[in-house]
């Protein structure tokens, strides 16, 4: 698949759990789903282009299946590490890594809040579609562990769902994430832009550019978008051929719906400010 030799596939994340039972996002990876971003790969493109990848030594929480690898490298940093918790999304990266022939790319199986890399150690740090997965103490570590690893004038890029606008009621806020947890299988707690911002700004770090996108993952059109019309094809037709995916499928797709005036996709990059003299 990602060069001359052949080997056996290697596993996606949570490949012995059921259909009704896998996280959402590894449910999509299942049918056939790459980009699992929240903003999608356009989203994207605007975050790399913000945090200035090309030439800087790269780190990347969370990797996933390797898609935002790919498109950092094709960037020509000076150096790529992914730092991914499940052992089988790490294997599935460094086979993008091989594919690629990324000779200064590498993965570690470690956690995204204690990476095990050097203090001041990298100029980018990026992150897309992980810390809303995470509980308010996990998204602090994370974002203090991002903020160790940079440089003086390092820049940590997040993608991330959001909630909107600023001011949404605690109360419907409280709905959304019950109603998300139910859906993908797993407690998201996604923030305002603004609480995202500030987020950032208590651990140091100075919010540069924020930009925003519909939270249209499962529409049609940014399917065709970030999958291109055969992707896009297959992934509906995997879908259609397993009853159990179908319906969660179609159950998350009608909870964004539901919640679409109140969701978005937001990319923010920070800067972490140069030591003083």
């Amino acid at each position: 698949m990602f060069g001359e030799k052949t080997q056996a596939p290697t596993p996606l994340p949570s490949s012995g759990r059921a259909d009704d039972s896998v996280a959402g996002h590894w449910l999509l990876a299942r049918l056939g789903k790459r980009v699992l971003r929240p903003g999608g790969v356009e989203l994207t493109h605007t975050l790399l282009a913000g945090a200035g990848v090309a030439g800087a030594d790269v780190v990347e929480l969370a990797p996933g299946l390797g898609r935002t690898a790919t498109e950092i490298l094709a960037r020509g940093p000076r150096s790529y590490v992914g730092a991914e918790a499940d052992p089988d999304a790490a294997d599935v990266v460094r086979g993008v890594l091989t594919g690629l022939g990324a000779e200064n790319g590498a993965v570690r199986v470690t956690d995204a809040a204690a990476t095990g890399l050097p203090d001041a150690s990298s100029d980018v740090v990026i992150g897309e579609a992980m810390l809303s997965m995470q509980g308010d103490e996990a998204k602090r570590a994370i974002v203090a562990e991002a903020a160790r690893v940079l440089r003086p004038g390092g820049r940590y890029a997040i993608h991330e769902l959001a909630l909107t606008p600023d001011s949404v009621p605690e109360e419907v806020s409280t709905d959304i994430r019950r109603s998300l947890a139910r859906a993908i299988k797993v407690n998201a707690r996604p923030l305002t832009v603004a609480e995202w911002s500030r987020l950032l700004a208590d651990h140091g770090l100075v919010v540069d550019r924020v930009a925003t996108a519909p939270m249209a993952l499962l529409q049609p059109r940014r399917l065709v978008a970030d999958e291109g019309f055969l992707g896009a094809l297959r992934f509906a037709r995997n879908m259609l051929a397993h009853r159990d995916a179908r319906k969660r499928v179609l159950t998350m797709r009608r909870t964004f719906r539901r919640h679409r005036k109140q969701l978005a996709a937001v990319a923010i990059v920070a800067r972490k400010p140069a030591a003083r003299g």
